[in-house]
Formats: structure tokens, C-alpha cells, sequence
């Protein structure tokens, strides 16, 4: 798990009156203790791509924005939509639409309660819906690397794009 702390982008204010810069100070108490031996805290950055090209992976919590859903995908790995703001919310609705991911629930005050996650995890990994998920992503998968191929619906756009635009510059000459 990667954690970051707050940043002046995004509101902190769930997290009470903690103003640190230090990302695990926002973990709750007794967390790194409790998870020595079942995973890895790495506070600020990590290599997502690698971290998401690993067989041991089994999900991915993410903030849903563009470039983690497209790196999630293109690697097979099912979500947990956890948006903060922006068009993370709109991105977070597209993947659970899409069936590519599970979105915690909110509760009555807006929050998403520590114990959700846990039942999201839960799901994800043991459930049925979980299973559903991870049948798709695999078709998804496959989608991507395809529409990424030289001559994938992907670079067909791009080059599209880019004949559009060169047409353009020539036609204001």
C-alpha cells in the first residue's frame, strides 16, 4: 500500500485536525503494527506500473484517476474506487458501470468507514462480485493490448488526431 499525505488539492478535513506532512500519521492507530507481516506501507511514491505487473497483486484501491484506471486495466488488475475529488467521481462511475470495479459505500455523514474498505477488499477478493470483476478485467485486458497494437483503434485515433491537426496548421498558413 502507497499512502501520501493530504496535499492543498485535496481536503483533509475527514482526517480531523491533523495537519502533518508525514503521510503515515494519517493511518489509524496501531495500523503498521497490526499489518507487519501481511503487506508493505510504502509512504509517498512507488512504481505503480511494476507494483500492478505483479502476480501477487489481487486488486488495486485506487483515487480512480486516468492514468492509475488506464495502468489498472491494461494490467488486469480489478479496482476499488475510492475518489477524492474532481473527475475522479465521474471516472469511479464509469468503472463500476463498466463492471471493472467496486465502490465502497458512503455512509450517512459522507464518509467512507474503515470497515467498508475492509468489506470491499473482502468482496473483491473472495465474493462473487469480486469474481464477476475479475472475469471482466481479464476481457479488458485484452481490449487494451489490443487498441495499443500499431494498428489498434487506439494508435488508428491517434494518427487521426494528429492528420486533423497537421491539415489544420497547413490550412492557416
Amino acid at each position: 500500500m502507497v499512502v501520501r499525505a493530504p496535499n492543498k488539492f485535496a481536503s483533509a478535513a475527514y482526517f480531523g485536525s491533523k495537519n502533518s506532512s508525514n503521510p503515515l500519521d494519517y493511518l489509524p492507530e496501531g495500523f503498521l503494527q497490526r499489518t507487519r507481516d501481511q503487506g508493505l506501507v510504502i509512504p509517498s511514491w512507488a512504481p505503480q506500473i511494476q507494483i500492478l505487473s505483479h502476480n501477487s497483486i489481487g486488486g488495486f484501491l485506487s483515487h480512480c484517476g486516468w492514468n492509475s484506471i488506464l495502468q489498472s486495466l491494461q494490467k488486469g488488475v480489478p479496482l476499488i474506487a475510492f475518489p477524492l475529488f474532481a473527475e475522479q467521481r465521474m471516472n469511479a462511475c464509469l468503472l463500476t458501470d463498466l463492471k471493472a470495479a467496486l465502490r465502497p459505500k458512503v455512509n450517512e455523514d459522507g464518509i467512507v468507514k474503515w470497515e467498508e474498505i475492509g468489506e470491499s477488499i473482502k468482496n473483491l477478493m473472495e465474493g462473487e462480485e469480486g469474481k464477476e470483476i475479475y472475469k471482466r478485467l481479464r476481457d479488458l485486458k485484452d481490449i487494451v493490448a489490443n487498441a495499443l497494437k500499431e494498428d489498434g483503434s487506439s494508435a488508428k485515433a491517434l494518427r487521426q488526431v494528429a492528420l486533423i491537426w497537421k491539415n489544420l496548421d497547413g490550412n492557416q498558413k
